[in-house]
């Protein structure tokens, strides 16, 4: 199958070759020449601009935007939608606030062009181990790029689970839970690594690994971290957020459904980027004022 690709960052570059690799026609534009190169090296079909990438596709087009998720995205949709013609479709597979989906789904309506967001999960490992997708979209034009979405998947790895915004809507959970179950072990490591038995944290990770209810790809990967650098002394403590934990506390407010946990992995990320924090000077001046506990100077 034929497709047009843009965006040739971490995962990008690894999608286009992993497309590639199962025989599709993949033509690809990115504004980096370094990482056009890699994929033309892989077999794509390299364009220099959006207006050479949509002329190389025979009609019907699809054209799938891999590009940072707000205004980059936005922009790119609205460049690349300019350009096509009625029956091609537009796959944004970046982390995009499922509403945004709905809105353009309903711009481009007139065109006749059709959107479907596709929720990506799989990270750097997905040359290798296939990437999870969640799609949203109409079902006949989902179904129309079954073939991209197989070669991307590993077996049973995608789904159709609903509407316009549906599959960035399952994205945006999937990554609510994920910053819950990353915030689990880092609390549990830390009490560990406080302990008084000189615990082999790494040993530990592999080890519940084998069998344990807490066993995950997450765990694995926490054990490879533990193995390279034991106590994490070559890392900082500086955890950024990509929007989806925000996107789904709101969401959660909105419908009245608790989700304590994500907000407090939400909350200590926030944390981990202040150097030092105001608040907890103002806890210790208070300590000091009323009870006249030490503080540090």
């Amino acid at each position: 199958m034929e497709i047009g690709f843009i965006g040739l960052g971490k995962m990008g570059l690894n999608m286009v070759t992993r497309l590639q690799r199962a025989g599709h026609q993949v033509t690809a534009y990115d504004r980096a020449t370094d990482a056009l190169k890699q994929a033309t090296a892989a077999g794509c079909v390299g364009a220099s601009s959006l207006a050479d990438l949509v002329r190389r596709l025979k009609a019907p087009r699809a054209v799938w935007i891999m590009v940072p998720s707000g205004a980059p995205t936005e922009e790119t949709v609205q460049a690349v939608a300019a350009l096509l013609q009625p029956g091609d479709i537009i796959i944004d597979g970046g982390n995009t606030r499922f509403h945004d989906d709905v809105r353009r789904a309903r711009e481009l309506t007139p065109k006749q062009i059709q959107y479907i967001d596709a929720g990506t999960s799989g990270g750097i490992w997905g040359l290798k181990n296939g990437y999870c997708l969640m799609v949203g979209g109409d079902k006949d034009a989902v179904n129309r790029l079954a073939p991209i979405f197989e070669a991307l998947a590993p077996p049973n790895g995608w789904a159709h689970v609903g509407a316009v915004g549906a599959g960035h809507y399952v994205k945006m959970v999937h990554n609510g839970i994920e910053y819950s179950m990353m915030q689990g072990y880092a609390e549990g490591f830390e009490l560990m690594s406080k302990s008084d038995y000189g615990l082999d944290l790494a040993c530990i990770a592999s080890l519940w690994m084998q069998g344990s209810v807490v066993r995950s790809w997450l765990l694995e990967l926490a054990s490879s971290a533990l193995k390279e650098d034991p106590r994490l002394e070559k890392l900082k403590g500086f955890v950024q957020d990509s929007g989806e934990g925000r996107w789904m506390v709101a969401d959660a407010i909105e419908k009245d459904v608790p989700v304590p946990t994500l907000t407090t992995a939400l909350f200590t990320r926030f944390r981990s980027r202040q150097g030092e924090s105001f608040a907890e000077k103002m806890l210790a001046a208070l300590r000091n004022a009323f009870g006249g506990h030490a503080v540090k100077r």
